[in-house]
């Protein structure tokens, strides 16, 4: 009888924990004596061509605490269906059929995608077309609707903090104000957390339309209150109300790169204030680097889930996590739902108890 085999990849922007997940995957399988295929750079290593390795306890063994992925990884290519938020491009057929032929080649029964929501999109669409799918969310900003946390989100979180704490003494040794510039893309998630662990007195959220004359008399307040320094974190696509997010760049085939809103907020509360500010935007440290203990775990349960729901032939659901459990959710249940920092919640409640300004 012929030892059963499932494939796994990595697929759209790196963030921390991914090879926790790998390796859940990897001694997951082998505890049922499977064998694990590793496709490599995303849904690209599943062409022609095709790129692949064997991942064994060896190949997996003191992984977890790296950043980024083994098997490397892309959010371009013929698998990219995301060109926006909300808005999905159709992964040409041909493509869909020169995959699945490698995945029959190869034997594998049932293939682990790992990705965001561009990622689980373009796995969707293999599930319709009939191919074995199992969906892992993956992203830093803590966006999809159908899981409680996705691993990497609290180690972009910690990176802002550390940014923070650095900051903060510059701050006060020059009487400053300083703009933390951090990811998140259409939500604040990043932004909130970081902040409020960071202690920032005003934080831009693209949820909450803040207004240039609340974020000048906040930094007003506090000069005039006699404090040495202002902390303001911005949210990549933080708007102010009646504008637009700010796009750094825009593609055809993938998604608008936003960025921009810390150096205006930079600009303005300069002006208004007379304050001297400085900008530092985090952009892709917060992308890089060992994984939290949190991000470990939470990685190691996706993947063994992920497993779990192959052996079960659980195909197109996706590994969610709710309650302090690992389950499944259908993958259509899972993309084009983002989820959204809820201005009336219990965290931004809290914030504003501590005196944190969101500008509104």
């Amino acid at each position: 009888m012929q030892t059963r085999r499932i494939g796994v990849l990595t697929s759209g922007g790196d963030c921390p924990g991914l090879n926790a997940v790998l390796r859940g995957v990897t001694k997951a399988a082998e505890k049922l004596g499977w064998i694990v295929v590793g496709f490599q750079d995303g849904f690209e290593g599943l062409l022609p061509p095709v790129r692949h390795i064997m991942l064994d306890d060896a190949k997996t063994a003191g992984i977890m605490q790296l950043g980024g992925t083994i098997l490397g990884t892309t959010n371009k290519g013929h698998f990219a269906a995301k060109v926006g938020a909300g808005d999905k491009t159709q992964v040409p057929p041909d493509v869909i059929e020169k995959a699945r032929k490698t995945l029959s080649d190869l034997a594998i029964e049932g293939l682990i995608i790992i990705g965001g929501d561009g990622s689980l999109t373009s796995a969707l669409q293999l599930h319709e077309a009939g191919i074995p799918v199992i969906g892992v969310p993956k992203t830093i900003d803590n966006d999809l609707e159908a899981t409680a946390v996705s691993f990497g989100f609290y180690s972009a979180v910690h990176c802002v903090m550390e940014a923070m704490d650095r900051l903060q003494s510059t701050a006060m040794s020059h009487h400053r104000v300083m703009i933390l510039e951090v990811m998140g893309r259409h939500t604040g998630w990043i932004a909130l957390y970081g902040g409020v662990a960071g202690g920032a007195n005003i934080i831009l959220v693209p949820e909450i339309p803040f207004r240039w004359e609340r974020v000048a008399e906040a930094v007003r307040r506090r000069d005039t209150a006699g404090y040495l320094s202002t902390m303001i974190v911005v949210a990549e696509g933080a708007v102010p109300e009646h504008g637009e997010k700010k796009v750094f760049q825009t593609s055809n085939v993938s998604e608008h790169r936003l960025g921009g809103m810390g150096e205006m907020v930079t600009g303005v509360v300069s002006e208004m204030t007379g304050k001297e500010c400085r900008l530092c935007v985090l952009g892709h440290l917060q992308r890089g680097g060992a994984p939290t203990t949190l991000d470990r775990i939470l990685g190691t349960r996706f993947g063994v889930q992920a497993v779990k729901l192959i052996a079960e032939k659980k195909f197109g659901t996706m590994v969610s996590y709710q309650n302090y459990e690992t389950l499944a959710v259908p993958i259509a249940d899972a993309v084009n739902r983002l989820r959204l920092v809820n201005p009336a919640s219990q965290m931004v409640a809290m914030a504003r108890e501590v005196g944190i300004s969101f500008g509104d």
